[in-house]
């Protein structure tokens, strides 16, 4: 084989093998996506480690947190192919932007967007990569489509100042983003938060008359598992505020604070000591009277 010849058969392999490496890439890449009915009409979407949730009505859907754009897409396509309804209004939980961007994708389509007046303003202030709300509101907001109901409710600041709660009375269900998961401990050092408001804020949902909690992470659940998600909160609170005031630096409560009743949790040993970390600064802030 001339040189010629050997240079132009180890191109073709290197190309092949570049291929193969960039479809393996590909598929290791492709998002998990699927829908499946919570009760009657309600349906829950999952795009990866996030879900929002969609109720079909005669009149068109009522959409929620739209993710990301290609996800966002998907999802429209297939509301159209499954149940031949456009979308008529897309829900912000709040103005995270792992959680509402691609809210373009419906609001081009013709769908109104809604959210709680803080998100709004954040959502502009701090170029969130979505669609801005055109409707939105302070404490309370309810949706009718096609004789069907979701009652949009601000339970106060938790997992930033403008999250939602989305009640959907029929279904006996309430989608709550971020800030009540199902035997799963708040994510990472508890960024964005505010306390002791956000254990006031799950008590305003432990008083909504509701069946399955639907987190924006992980399984649905029960109310049970909302009030069990509060005594977290309220435990870990409790217990960082005493280490505090008997003088223990963050190195020793991050090795004194166990909280063993949740060992079974999901994220116990990689999130607990930075769950430590994000409360022993809110505890900071308020012990400095801030």
């Amino acid at each position: 084989m001339s040189m010629l010849g050997h240079r132009a058969r180890l191109a073709t392999v290197v190309t092949v093998v570049l291929l193969s490496g960039s479809v393996a890439h590909a598929q290791q890449q492709e998002a998990e996506r699927a829908i499946t009915q919570i009760a009657g009409d309600l349906y829950r979407f999952q795009n990866n480690f996030h879900f929002s949730v969609f109720l079909v009505t005669p009149e068109g859907v009522i959409a929620t947190d739209p993710i990301d754009p290609e996800a966002a897409a998907w999802l429209r396509d297939q509301i159209e192919q499954r149940f031949n309804q456009p979308i008529e209004y897309v829900v912000y939980s709040h103005d995270h932007a792992d959680h509402i961007s691609g809210g373009e994708v419906f609001k081009e389509a013709g769908a109104t967007v809604v959210a709680h007046e803080n998100a709004k303003r954040t959502i502009i202030g701090e170029d969130r990569p979505t669609a801005v709300p055109d409707l939105t509101f302070a404490d309370r907001m309810t949706i009718e489509l096609g004789g069907k109901t979701v009652e949009l409710i601000y339970p106060g600041r938790s997992h930033s100042d403008n999250l939602i709660v989305m009640h959907f009375p029929n279904e006996r269900a309430a989608f709550t983003v971020d800030f009540i998961s199902v035997k799963r401990l708040p994510y990472q050092n508890l960024s964005d938060s505010y306390f002791p408001d956000w254990i006031e804020a799950i008590k305003e949902v432990e008083a909504i008359d509701f069946d399955i909690l639907v987190p924006g992470h992980g399984p649905l659940g029960t109310k049970a598992e909302a009030r069990e998600h509060r005594q977290y909160l309220e435990e870990l609170h409790n217990a960082v505020l005493e280490a505090a005031r008997a003088g223990q630096s963050l190195d020793e409560m991050k090795a004194s604070i166990t909280l063993d009743k949740y060992r079974d949790w999901e994220q116990y040993e990689e999130w607990l000591p930075m769950n430590i970390e994000g409360m022993y600064n809110q505890v900071s802030l308020h012990r400095r009277g801030n």
